[in-house]
């Protein structure tokens, strides 16, 4: 049998970029997911629709000036939205440009009915997405259409969204509101825009604990068997804890955690998890109408 390479893919459309390695996607990905045939009986009927912001980024610069061709993992953002619309709650996109969102489309399950399914019923929105600045005073209105944001992972996340005032108005919204933020693996490192321009000891996330993607991770294996083609510019987990954020996991086990209105997952092996977890919080709020 033909041992796979670990070094990085090189992607032709770009200078220097480069996706994983034929080894570190048989490690990381998967034909199907763990989706268990989880329906909701009574799905939601009022008109709040949830926010997904997604990454219109495809490429992060390395700290040794490769490329890593990125975008929002497909698992980490359409089986969270299949449960989310299969409990009745609409999703629109949108991005920081209006731009399409980028996906990394070598991660996408492709004997996953479920995520299939959900990625064409979606696919429009996904290619013609909302521009987040266009639509920033409804989103943080008093008769907002939106009862929370979802932000997926996938390194791609962590261009430009973590510097986002138009992403930290949105935050800053959802917590003064009491609305839901739902993120994971890489996704937390939007939580890093409310921090913009604010003293720490004003940090809106301060003491709240989530499940995130361990940076150890992306300083060790992910390196290591050429999942990247090179290390981060900076640690997603490093620069929240920096702001008082409490981190609960060690590994990738599918964890999640829900901290007041905060849901997070650890990684794509939290994905069914996270996506379960948010449309069962949200069916059961007495509050949404």
């Amino acid at each position: 049998m033909t041992e796979l390479s670990k070094l990085p893919t090189p992607d032709l459309a770009e200078d220097n970029a480069f996706f994983p390695s034929p080894y570190s996607l048989s490690q990381y990905t998967s034909a199907k997911t763990d989706y268990d045939g989880t329906t909701y009986a009574t799905p939601y009927t009022g008109h709040k629709k949830i926010l997904m912001i997604a990454t219109d980024e495809r490429y992060i610069l390395m700290q040794n000036g490769k490329f890593f061709s990125t975008g929002n993992h497909p698992v980490e953002m359409l089986l969270p939205v299949f449960h989310l619309d299969a409990a009745g709650f609409e999703v629109d996109v949108a991005t920081l440009s209006g731009n399409p969102a980028k996906l990394e489309m070598w991660a996408m399950p492709n004997q996953d009915k479920a995520v299939l399914d959900t990625y064409h019923k979606y696919a429009k929105k996904l290619k013609e997405p909302l521009q987040l600045d266009n639509i920033l005073t409804e989103a943080t209105s008093e008769n907002s259409p939106y009862a929370g944001v979802f932000i997926p992972g996938g390194h791609g996340v962590l261009a430009k969204i973590p510097e986002s005032k138009a992403v930290k108005q949105l935050l800053e919204w959802a917590v003064k509101n009491d609305k839901y933020v739902i993120t994971l693996c890489h996704g937390p490192a939007s939580l890093l825009a409310a921090a913009v321009d604010e003293q720490p000891e004003n940090y809106i996330f301060k003491d709240y604990e989530i499940c995130v993607f361990p940076d150890s991770l992306d300083q060790g294996a992910n390196i290591d068997i050429g999942y990247m083609p090179g290390a981060l510019p900076w640690l997603v987990g490093e620069n929240l804890e920096k702001l008082g954020v409490k981190i609960i996991n060690k590994g990738i086990t599918g964890q999640v955690h829900k901290d007041r209105k905060l849901l997070t997952g650890d990684s794509p092996l939290a994905s069914h998890n996270l996506g379960k977890l948010a449309a069962e919080t949200l069916l059961a709020d007495s509050e949404l109408v």
